[in-house]
């Protein structure tokens, strides 16, 4: 019993070997993502068995103004990560319980924003990115659904993210697994069961994520050995919420400039018709599995970063960086591998539909190499944000996905035209994208190497 109750204590990643606790505190990061992938995934494959080819593009051409309008969260969530493992890493009970009752609140905050505003501009923009007419109608449902629902999905996120900065990455993901199964279930009972179709899964999703947010809500409440949690540390206190949102926004924003540059790219995707729409979806979807490692990665080196800086341990730090790099490239040429040897065969999950299958399979096997330079990006802007400089990556996405990879995307369709492809070759999208995640591991490596990240810690500020 003391030993599971360990395993869901937080952990202190200031001691010991440093690849050893970052992989032990990655490994349950990477399951996690992986459930969280399920969420999306899950929809796909049922209303595209279910209910057809139609609906997979109807729930793809919605997730870029789902993501666009989530971008508050992003903000709070990695604001707060980085203040939780700092201050933690310092021993700084005060100051840890005042970050973790301001996230509660500012995603309180937040997310009513999202509640009133998101359904009043679902349409609006659907028809401004020429969704087709085939699919408009289940797009404007799933979204009013996703936005009316969104307060569980934002106290997951934020939540799951203090436990992790806390070093407890078990909770959290014990509890997305709880909320993924449940997930699955509503979607074959409402889809299939009631035919709700494309509203059927954006009603299991809210729920589900509602449940998980609960489960942290009571886990943070028995954590009284590290922080105080009381109407006092609630109330929202100016100068850290200034800084919380001043650490967060700019993830935020980097957030909002990947999801417009998403819009701006899906716009050119709706132009290549629904069959090269819905092969997008399956792409994306399997890019997401492939993608979780280098996430995982990722935010494990920023809680990691962001504890040792709180410490003062500045050489384990780069010790760690140089593990938890190595380890993610390892851990994406594998993945890679994977994907170029049974790649069909996942994609074949999706759809019953050969040509379909073969158009995904085609686009896949663009991307694949990029995960491998993703995996450098996102171990060392990791480190960046925890060591609190969060605007250097933001500069790095504003210039791979806004400079690089919306013009690379509408220069190659635009040179392809052709009798065949009035709108230009639909690889243009991804050679696009595998450009941008090649130089943005070039960039971010030389800005790691300059160092001004190492002068931005938080625990000299009063």
């Amino acid at each position: 019993m003391a030993n599971l109750k360990e395993l869901f204590a937080p952990k202190d990643l200031t001691e010991g070997t440093p690849w050893k606790r970052i992989t032990q505190f990655a490994i349950p990061m990477l399951i996690g993502n992986i459930a969280q992938q399920f969420y999306n995934t899950a929809d796909s494959i049922i209303v595209g068995k279910y209910v057809g080819d139609n609906a997979l593009a109807a729930v793809g051409s919605a997730s870029p103004i789902l993501n666009l309008l989530l971008v508050l969260f992003v903000g709070i969530s990695v604001g707060a990560g980085i203040m939780v493992s700092q201050y933690f890493g310092a021993k700084d009970r005060e100051r840890l319980s005042k970050t973790i009752g301001i996230c509660i609140s500012l995603t309180a905050l937040a997310s009513i924003i999202i509640m009133v505003v998101g359904p009043m501009v679902t349409r609006p923009l659907l028809s401004f990115l020429n969704t087709p007419d085939t699919i408009i109608e289940w797009c404007t449902d799933y979204l009013i659904i996703y936005f009316v629902g969104i307060a569980g999905f934002a106290y997951y996120n934020i939540l799951a993210g203090v436990l992790r900065g806390l070093g407890d990455s078990i909770s959290a993901l014990v509890f997305l697994l709880i909320s993924t199964f449940l997930n699955v279930v509503l979607d074959i009972w409402f889809v299939a069961g009631f035919n709700m179709g494309v509203p059927g899964v954006a009603l299991a999703t809210v729920i589900a994520q509602g449940i998980s947010a609960i489960l942290c809500i009571i886990k943070l409440m028995k954590m009284k050995d590290n922080f105080d949690l009381s109407l006092k540390t609630l109330k929202l206190d100016k100068e850290f919420s200034y800084r919380l949102i001043k650490l967060g926004l700019p993830s935020g924003l980097t957030q909002a400039i990947f999801s417009l540059a998403m819009i701006v790219v899906q716009s050119l995707t709706n132009s290549f018709g629904e069959m090269v729409i819905a092969c997008n979806v399956i792409v994306m979807r399997v890019d997401g599995f492939a993608m979780m490692p280098n996430f995982s990665f990722g935010s494990a080196m920023t809680t990691y970063a962001g504890q040792n800086i709180g410490a003062k341990k500045m050489e384990r730090v780069e010790k760690g960086t140089k593990d938890g790099t190595m380890i993610a490239v390892g851990v994406s040429t594998v993945i890679t591998i994977i994907i170029l040897l049974f790649g069909r065969q996942l994609m074949g999950v999706f759809t019953d539909t050969q040509e379909l299958v073969d158009l995904s399979m085609h686009m896949m096997k663009i991307l694949a190499v990029g995960y491998i330079a993703m995996a450098i990006t996102q171990s060392l802007s990791g480190v960046m944000r925890g060591a609190g400089d969060t605007v250097t990556p933001m500069w790095i996405s504003l210039i791979t996905t806004v400079l690089i990879r919306v013009p690379i995307a509408y220069g190659i369709a635009y040179f392809t035209r052709s009798d065949a492809y009035p709108t230009g070759r639909p690889e243009s999208t991804f050679i696009s994208l595998l450009l941008s995640w090649t130089l943005g591991a070039i960039i971010t490596f030389i800005f790691y190497r300059k160092g001004n990240w190492r002068k931005k810690g938080l625990t000299d500020k009063k």
